[in-house]
């Protein structure tokens, strides 16, 4: 079998080899995880601006990020913004890892990347917003400065240019050479769940040999903040921050906006033997689905999210009704989607009914975003990841803050603490506005 032949392409296992993140609790993989492990908490209050009047005012930001511990150049992505950064810092991390750099065979033909990467706003954020109030609309002037002239000096040229959702793809073909399939998703927060399972599907059909997936985003700043004020989608907790964040539990108000990126190295496992590389997983499954809802509601039964699940457990083999041999459900382990709002955790919950019936109970899950905040576009990739290290780790991540049990919400919901478990098998769910859900099966390699 060729990586090129078109009747073998169903076949074709697709296998992770390298992973890397940038997320609010750090910037590398093992120092992350250790603070999953310990319950930790990567919110605070908003920094970036002053959030003061703002209902919410807290945030999980990326922290003492240098873009330059990560690239061979950092001059070269010098007009990126937030979202490109994280991305090449994630990006590095992850093709480091899989050792694709020293692969002297390796075709950048073949080499493609598929993300799910949210919109920029480097000029709203650094510039309009700090200059509109000296702006004389009569004359053409802001504090007396010709508006050409203020462009000319303030504006680069290329902030317009980064705002793009596609420019993470552009900064990132760039540092690695990728000439294979380039595309991006920007399908709200199941985006990179998403551009994950569309770059394991085009290396299944053998449109390509590697793929860089995963997803990045930034929205703590004036407008994304007030937007989903607006939509009431944010927790307004008093007190401490790190406690606002409160999945599945009865008192949950919504959720923490986060930040960051996470980065994965996929591989059709012909080529990740022939040059040598150890596969740290196996993506066996991808399910999406629309729910034809309202824009911004759940479908109520969890339907949508039940046909993610449905399909991409299918694509993997798995009946999701059956007990392996040793008696264990059919998975190990969900990475929830789990936002901490009152529509999303008790529809989910349904959805998860729905397609596991009465082995539901028997199955763990539970939501990082009590700890990390929500990553918006790049959530899915970093949930995707902690799968990969619950595999690699044998435990479970927790649902923190869940201190009063919903009768509504009664599964296994990992609460407060890491759980040492036997994990061959996790579904990761993310679920977006306008109904998108997407779903991954990914299992131990053997």
């Amino acid at each position: 079998m060729t990586s090129t032949d078109p009747d073998s392409a169903s076949s074709r296992r697709v296998v992770v080899t390298g992973m890397g993140w940038v997320t609010p609790m750090g910037h590398d993989i093992d120092s992350v995880w250790r603070r999953l492990m310990n319950s930790e908490s990567g919110m605070g209050a908003i920094t970036r601006f002053d959030a003061r009047t703002f209902p919410t005012t807290f945030a999980a930001q990326v922290k003492d990020y240098d873009i330059s511990r990560f690239v061979r150049d950092a001059s070269v992505h010098a007009t990126a913004g937030l979202n490109s950064q994280f991305a090449l810092g994630a990006a590095c991390q992850a093709w480091t890892q899989s050792g694709l750099g020293n692969y002297s065979a390796l075709n950048k033909k073949r080499v493609g990347l598929y993300l799910g990467a949210g919109e920029g706003v480097v000029d709203f954020e650094n510039y309009a917003a700090s200059n509109i109030a000296g702006f004389d609309e009569a004359t053409r002037t802001i504090d007396g400065v010709k508006w050409a002239d203020f462009a000319h000096k303030a504006m680069n040229r290329m902030c317009e240019v980064e705002q793009e959702p596609n420019m993470p793809l552009a900064h990132l073909a760039r540092e690695f050479g990728a000439r294979g399939p380039a595309l991006n998703c920007l399908t709200a927060c199941a985006a990179s769940t998403q551009a994950i399972g569309e770059a394991f599907s085009l290396i299944q059909r053998g449109d390509a040999d590697v793929m860089i997936s995963g997803g990045t985003h930034t929205m703590i700043h004036v407008l994304g903040v007030t937007g989903f004020n607006r939509l009431t989608a944010l927790s307004t907790s008093k007190g401490d921050p790190t406690k606002a964040s409160r999945p599945f539990d009865k008192t949950r108000d919504g959720f923490v906006m986060g930040e960051g990126s996470g980065m994965i190295i996929l591989e059709s496992l012909e080529h990740a033997l022939a040059r040598g590389a150890t596969p740290l997983a196996e993506v066996a499954g991808y399910g999406s689905s629309a729910d034809a809802f309202r824009i911004t509601d759940i479908q109520p039964e969890g339907r949508g999210g039940a046909a993610s699940m449905g399909v991409a457990l299918k694509q993997a083999g798995i009946d999701p009704n059956a007990r392996r041999a040793d008696g264990r459900a059919a998975i190990d382990y969900i990475s929830a989607h789990g936002t901490g709002t009152k529509e999303n955790d008790s529809i989910e919950t349904r959805g998860v009914k729905r397609v596991f019936g009465e082995h539901a109970k028997d199955i763990p899950m539970s939501s990082i975003k009590g700890m990390m905040g929500h990553l918006i576009a790049a959530a899915g990739a970093v949930e995707f990841i902690t799968c990969v290290l619950a595999i690699r780790e044998g435990m479970l991540p927790p649902t923190i803050n869940y201190g009063t049990p919903d009768p509504d919400l009664d599964l296994d919901y990992v609460p407060n603490h890491a759980r040492a478990a036997k994990v061959d098998i996790c579904l990761s769910n993310s679920f977006g506005f306008g109904g998108q859900n997407d779903t991954l099966v990914v299992k131990r390699f053997v």
